[in-house]
């Protein structure tokens, strides 16, 4: 979908002018892995309009494939505004009821292109937009000959389930179907009344991985064979909080299928998450290059619990605000 933001820290009502950019948690991830060398295919669909032919245009532009992308002549293209201030204070409004994405469904998507590669990732926004989109990610979750790692990001929003009360069940339910789940140690309170890492786990026995984010402080992931691990997050200079959990699962995923061991997929983790905190668009701008994430993923504990990363310290080993204290 189109993204728009005020080009400063107004809020939605004082802004005279935005910013357009794309965003989307699946695209998001998609566009941040592809950044990192990996082959990366998005599948959705968007309107025959000019914010359509936008989107596309800019996935393609990142490195990812849009052949199986559909565009709809009777729907536009999904919009949303947001401002940069932080978490708590930011102002987000989505305007995708009606929306080309929202009319995805089982129907409308070739299941064989989903399951072609090694993971496929899923959002809990898509399972909002409409019943069509719910039961295309039950139908891409179902197990079956042939179905790849599932990674699902639960990504709970409550105002895209206002009117569906059954939401937060919705999400557990997909989440108990995938492989590899992210959720954030705030909104399984927020969605299921969860306290706790342990906790969450309990719920959710059935993924063999399960990553919860405890928002700026570390990560922690449950492993196949009851391995836990923990990796706390380097301290960010916060410019915007948008995408920084569809970067985590990015570089999660990377590292996931370069078949590293768990703490350091929770360290690229954590620093494309970094990269995202510190643009202040949907994406990482610039992504750091995978040899420099390489050299700081592989810092020793005291290093890498004293780095500190600020606006531009992803364009290289030398930037200004990349530093340890």
């Amino acid at each position: 979908m189109i993204a728009l933001r005020p080009p400063g820290r107004d809020g939605l009502g004082e802004a005279s002018s935005f910013l357009r950019g794309v965003g989307g948690a699946e695209s998001n991830v998609a566009c941040a892995l592809a950044a990192w060398g990996h082959r990366t295919r998005w599948i959705g669909r968007v309107g025959t309009d000019g914010f359509g032919t936008h989107v596309l245009d800019t996935l393609a532009a990142h490195g990812v494939d849009t052949s199986a992308a559909r565009r709809d002549a009777h729907r536009p293209t999904g919009v949303y505004f947001r401002t940069s201030a932080e978490r708590a204070a930011a102002q987000v409004a989505y305007y995708r009821a009606g929306s080309a994405a929202s009319a995805l469904s089982p129907d409308l998507l070739d299941r064989a292109d989903a399951w072609s590669g090694r993971i496929l990732h899923l959002s809990g926004v898509t399972a909002a937009l409409s019943a069509g989109c719910l039961a295309l990610l039950r139908d891409l979750t179902a197990p079956g000959p042939g179905r790849p790692a599932i990674s699902f990001d639960v990504n709970y929003r409550p105002g895209l389930w206002h009117a569906a009360p059954e939401g937060p069940a919705v999400l557990l339910e997909l989440a108990r179907r995938s492989d590899i789940v992210f959720v954030g140690e705030d909104e399984a309170e927020a969605a299921w009344g969860l306290r706790g890492a342990a906790a969450i786990r309990a719920a959710l026995p059935e993924p063999g991985v399960l990553v919860v984010k405890r928002a700026a402080r570390e990560a922690i992931a449950y492993a196949p064979g009851g391995l836990v691990v923990a990796e706390p997050a380097p301290a960010v200079e916060l410019v915007a909080p948008v995408g920084a959990g569809d970067a985590f699962a990015a570089g999660f995923l990377s590292a996931t299928l370069r078949r590293l061991p768990f703490p350091a997929r929770l360290r690229y983790g954590h620093l494309l998450a970094a990269a995202a905190l510190t643009s202040p668009g949907d994406l990482p701008d610039p992504a750091p290059a995978r040899a420099h994430a390489d050299r700081l993923a592989a810092l020793g504990p005291a290093a890498w619990g004293t780095l500190r990363l600020g606006p531009g310290w992803a364009e290289g080993p030398n930037a200004p605000e990349e530093r340890t204290a």
